[in-house]
């Protein structure tokens, strides 16, 4: 069965969401920017919601001579949206699970065969994820930023008993990569 790795940007607070400007994509350091294509190839399949594939679509196959090399993994990988209005995805390599049944969805992808699946962003999907114990691994990006509100990884009400640190690094520009699994099959329990 393939590995379902949520990988988020992430306050010290907590934050996922961003509502201020804590996070820019293409303003990234060279040791992070590795530690990210290490991570991308491991993962042949990019799971994301509606909202976060729109604003991904709508941004990264439009960069010019992108040095972090997002954009070209971006268009190569298969992408996966989780929506119940979209009909044509319209990026290559792009395909609908459609949002009246998502975890059997999820479930089904990570039955074939293949490598990591990856969600970010995608707060209501990671939320919903999490919530069904269906996230095998976290990547937590910390940023040293306190944004003192927005969503957070985990909806409330929700508990994951108990996580183990699977690495932990940082990087020249302040960021730290917490990877952590779920101990003994703890995967997220009570109400989203």
């Amino acid at each position: 069965m393939r590995k379902l790795v949520v990988t988020q940007n992430i306050t010290i607070d907590g934050c996922i969401e961003m509502i201020t400007s804590w996070f820019d994509p293409t303003d990234q350091t060279p040791d992070l920017i590795e530690e990210s294509h290490r991570q991308d190839s491991t993962a042949d399949a990019l799971l994301l919601g509606r909202q976060t594939f729109e604003d991904f679509r709508g941004f990264w196959p439009h960069q010019q001579d992108d040095a972090t090399g997002v954009t070209d993994y971006l268009n190569a990988v298969d992408k996966y949206v989780v929506t119940s209005t979209m009909t044509d995805p319209d990026w290559q390599n792009s395909s609908i699970i459609p949002g009246d049944d998502v975890l059997a969805g999820v479930r089904d992808l990570k039955n074939r065969d293949g490598q990591d699946i990856v969600v970010t962003g995608s707060i209501t999907l990671t939320h919903a994820l999490i919530t069904a114990g269906l996230v095998d691994e976290y990547r937590l990006f910390v940023y040293p930023a306190v944004q003192g509100r927005g969503r957070g990884l985990v909806p409330d009400g929700v508990e994951i008993p108990k996580l183990s640190l699977m690495q932990a690094k940082s990087f020249s520009n302040g960021v730290a990569l917490l990877n952590y699994t779920p101990v003994d099959g703890a995967g997220g329990t009570g109400a989203a």
